[in-house]
């Protein structure tokens, strides 16, 4: 067994009387994509930054990429791609010139000659002379996604690398996110969409410091114990309606519109199967089994949770 790419166990984050990161332990194993999830104000940037080596944990041991986060934190640095939530480049220098800066920093020769392949292999070299600060969003993500490549690292830290940014190119970067595990590169990406936690091998779940699941997204979402249900209606007055009893009837923990169809879901199955028939079945609407979905995990996870900052 080669030993994972990471491997924290116990970490803990105080900034004075609040803990930020509580007791949290996690294994990626190399060329793994795992997904990072939870609420804001979670932990989740707290946690990247300290597996990075940007931030020192108050308690704690841990190893990335065979190296001891205490004592090799500058190695670290060197074998890891860290993309920050926010666009930190230089607006009023082109794409080429950005990445050029980079792979300076980084002392990467022949400079020209890696720039240049990385512009080719993010699909960005039509665009090297267009300023940064003009890019739309998606763009801004791979010109990202290229500069934390480039020195060609290990491990890709990703903090909510595509928020804000269109369908197509949140596709079309996860498409590279499994192109480069494909090549080796372990993966941690925190994420709020759910259509991209279950683009991950495994998925790790913080909420206010504390990690509180792990494993396949299967494995999480059975983990929850839910029941869901679907209940389907003509219009959506009368399913208004039916959302007010339900959310008041027992066994009941979430009920969710999509149009006219509620989704329904709870902890006690059995009272929450008798719920939903009585409530249905009195309105003439249409009811039915359903497979619980990660979102409804993440919603019950979330309710079950104790504000750290509170």
């Amino acid at each position: 067994m080669t030993e994972p790419a990471i491997d924290v166990r116990g970490l803990v984050k105080r900034y004075g009387d609040k803990t930020v990161v509580d007791d949290v332990t996690i294994t990626v194993e190399k060329g793994e994509i795992a997904g990072f999830l939870g609420p804001n104000g979670s932990g989740k940037t707290t946690t990247i930054r300290i597996m990075c080596g940007l931030l020192k944990p108050d308690a704690g041991t841990g190893r990335v990429l065979g190296m001891d986060l205490a004592r090799d934190a500058l190695k670290i640095k060197r074998e890891v791609g860290y993309m920050t939530q926010r666009f930190s480049f230089y607006e009023d220098l082109s794409i080429a010139e950005n990445l050029d800066f980079v792979a300076g920093l980084y002392r990467i020769a022949p400079r020209r000659k890696v720039v240049d392949r990385t512009l080719e292999e993010l699909g960005l070299a039509s665009r090297r002379n267009q300023l940064a600060g003009r890019l739309s969003g998606g763009w801004k993500q791979r010109l990202a996604l290229a500069a934390c490549t480039m020195h060609q690292p290990r491990l890709l830290l990703l903090d909510e690398p595509t928020a804000g940014v269109d369908p197509k190119a949140r596709r079309e970067f996860w498409d590279e996110i499994h192109r480069l595990a494909g090549q080796g590169i372990t993966v941690l990406v925190s994420t709020h969409y759910m259509d991209e936690a279950e683009r991950c091998h495994r998925i790790n779940y913080i909420s206010y410091g504390k990690l509180i699941a792990k494993g396949t997204v299967a494995e999480v979402v059975a983990g929850a114990g839910l029941t869901t249900f679907l209940v389907n209606g003509d219009h959506g007055g009368q399913m208004l309606r039916v959302a007010q009893d339900l959310r008041a009837a027992p066994g009941v923990d979430q009920v969710a519109p999509f149009g006219t169809t509620l989704h329904v879901v709870g902890r006690d199955g059995a009272a929450l199967e008798a719920s939903v028939r009585k409530i249905a079945e009195g309105a003439g609407v249409r009811w039915a089994p359903a497979e619980t979905s990660l979102e409804d995990t993440f919603i019950q996870l979330m309710g079950a949770s104790r504000d750290n900052m509170a």
